[in-house]
């Protein structure tokens, strides 16, 4: 998705200032088989969305099945002004993902 940013002086639009902004969105289901309760599926959930959004500053956030504690949806986004840097990033991000040994990787969803 392209986005244009333009630089507004004395209220009109100067278009030579043009900037492309990509955004990638991926979203994640997974399955997580240590968890019994709520309780045990927020603590797993937060420490993965925690780690990740520290190692890649991504904007990441659980966002389907809160109330199955064996089921958790995150979503994900990055902004750039490079494809190939988002690309990298959200493959970075799946492979954490993907490694993790406390879920399985259910189903991954990628818009860029």
């Amino acid at each position: 998705m392209l986005i244009g940013i333009f630089r507004i002086v004395s209220c009109r639009i100067k278009f030579r200032d043009v900037v492309f902004v990509f955004v990638a969105i991926c979203s994640i289901k997974i399955h997580i088989y240590e968890s019994h309760s709520l309780k045990e599926k927020r603590h797993i959930v937060r420490s993965i969305v925690e780690k990740t959004k520290h190692k890649f500053n991504v904007s990441i956030a659980e966002i389907g099945y809160e109330d199955k504690w064996q089921l958790s949806k995150i979503g994900i986004s990055c902004v750039s002004n490079s494809k190939k840097h988002l690309e990298k990033v959200i493959d970075r991000v799946v492979n954490i993902f993907e490694n993790d040994e406390r879920f399985e990787v259910l189903e991954i969803e990628i818009e860029i």
